[in-house]
């Protein structure tokens, strides 16, 4: 109940995200799994990772050259989950103009993406008509972490929550406290719903905190579009 509760509290704060860009290399990043981010960090892009999407197919992101992308870390069960609405809606608003969404599920918080990725598509389909691509379950944080994930931080590394989100960071620092997940520390993504922006050459990234809304990031995906 306690942890409802906290959570419940985090839905309901009312807070405004800002994005933070990118300067540090991920080529000296300590962790496991990191042979592929190294790599990828020679090219200081995106596009050599290789991911599986829902239904576990490999899918190379050199496809998504030429695009703009917002990653973004979902859950189903969380506080944050109608954020699936305003994402279609940027989603079909831009698609047409060169703009994806990489939604990768994940169950790090509170375990509140706990289904199997069947479930999961049918859920976002749905409830939220999603229809931007979904990718294989993964860990954002910790050791068995997504290479992508990795490179993903060290470009765009956490360095601090927007003035006016005290309440907030509080809230979750609580959170991650209480369960002993750690992720209040370092650059680990804070919650579902985290996003990062990347331009069309896969270079510039953007980093967003999990409240801020896709409402709120659309002046900046047009400026990367044009």
């Amino acid at each position: 109940m306690k942890k409802t509760a906290y959570l419940l509290m985090l839905a309901l704060s009312v807070v405004i995200g800002s994005g933070l860009n990118a300067q540090q290399s991920c080529c000296d990043r300590k962790g496991v799994r990191q042979e592929e981010a190294k790599t990828c960090c020679k090219q200081d892009c995106i596009y050599c990772f290789t991911v599986k999407d829902i239904d576990g197919k490999d899918v190379k992101l050199d496809k998504y050259k030429g695009k703009v992308l917002l990653i973004v870390n979902v859950a189903s069960k969380c506080g944050l989950t109608p954020q699936y609405e305003g994402l279609e809606k940027l989603y079909r608003k831009y698609k047409d103009r060169g703009f994806e969404i990489l939604a990768f599920p994940c169950n790090q918080f509170l375990g509140q993406e706990p289904d199997d990725n069947a479930q999961i598509r049918r859920f976002c389909s749905d409830k939220y008509d999603v229809s931007f691509p979904l990718f294989d379950k993964i860990d954002v944080n910790g050791k068995d972490e997504s290479p992508l994930y990795t490179f993903l931080k060290a470009k765009a590394p956490f360095k601090g929550y927007p003035k006016g989100t005290e309440k907030f960071a509080e809230q979750l620092t609580q959170i991650h406290k209480q369960t002993g997940s750690g992720y209040e520390q370092g650059d680990a993504i804070k919650w579902n719903f985290g996003k990062f922006l990347v331009s069309k050459d896969g270079k510039t990234i953007t980093r967003y905190e999990p409240m801020v809304t896709p409402e709120q990031l659309e002046k900046d995906i047009q400026v990367l579009l044009e």
